[in-house]
């Protein structure tokens, strides 16, 4: 039988401990026989936790990252976005209904450097 985890990054190993508590049948490994389904998951997984790390950025005032990547490539969206995240920080919509505006949003991709390390990887031409 194969089976499916839907998932953001490779899983080499399983490792039960970073399962989540509260799930249907507990804390654990999940696994699935439909493969459409399991693509379907890691993509709310990758756009859930892709939008939490762009609030976290935007919501932090401070001189002080709010992450420790040298290099970060993700989406860099239309004004819509931008509408929807006030939204969201003003309790006009939930986080799920936010997750749900963003699939009708155009995003192309943004590369971030931040730090001298990741400067190393540029050339100027």
């Amino acid at each position: 039988m194969k089976l499916y985890h839907g998932s953001n990054v490779e899983i080499k190993c399983v490792d039960l401990a970073r399962g989540r508590r509260g799930k249907d049948f507990g804390k654990g490994f999940y696994a699935n026989p439909d493969y459409m389904q399991a693509v379907e998951f890691c993509s709310n997984v990758v756009r859930r936790e892709g939008a939490e790390f762009i609030l976290m950025n935007r919501n932090n005032s401070s001189d002080v990252p709010a992450h420790h990547y040298d290099i970060v490539v993700g989406p860099i969206a239309d004004d819509g976005v931008g509408t929807q995240i006030r939204r969201l920080s003003r309790g006009f919509i939930t986080f799920d209904a936010f997750l749900e505006e963003l699939k009708y949003c155009k995003v192309s991709i943004q590369y971030f450097f931040g730090t001298e390390n990741a400067l190393k990887y540029l050339k100027k031409i």
